[in-house]
C-alpha cells in the first residue's frame, strides 16, 4: 500500500457519504456517520477541525473501520475530484 494522502475532515466526510454512510449528528467538532449492514451497524466519528489534515493514524483508523481499501480510496478520490495535496 502506498502512503495515505493527507485529507482533511470535510474530504473524509465526502468519501464516507459516497460509500453509503449517513450523517447522524455532530458533537462539538466531530461529525458522526453511520452505515447499517444487515444487522450490523458501523458508527464512525470524524474530526472536522477547520481545514487541518487528519493525522495518518486517525485517517487509517477511520478507513479501516469503514472497510475502505487503498484501491477503493483511490477510486473515490478520483470520482469526487479531490486533489491530493
Amino acid at each position: 500500500m502506498d502512503k495515505l494522502p493527507p485529507l482533511n475532515g470535510k474530504e473524509v466526510c465526502r468519501i464516507l457519504e459516497k460509500e453509503g454512510f449517513v450523517y447522524v449528528r455532530q458533537t462539538g467538532s466531530h461529525r458522526i456517520y453511520r452505515k447499517t449492514l444487515g444487522e450490523e451497524s458501523i458508527t464512525i466519528p470524524v474530526p472536522v477541525h477547520s481545514n487541518t489534515s487528519l493525522k495518518k493514524g486517525a485517517l487509517h483508523a477511520i478507513l479501516k473501520k469503514a472497510r475502505i481499501s487503498w484501491e477503493k480510496l483511490s477510486f473515490l478520490l478520483s470520482v469526487l475530484g479531490i486533489l491530493l495535496h
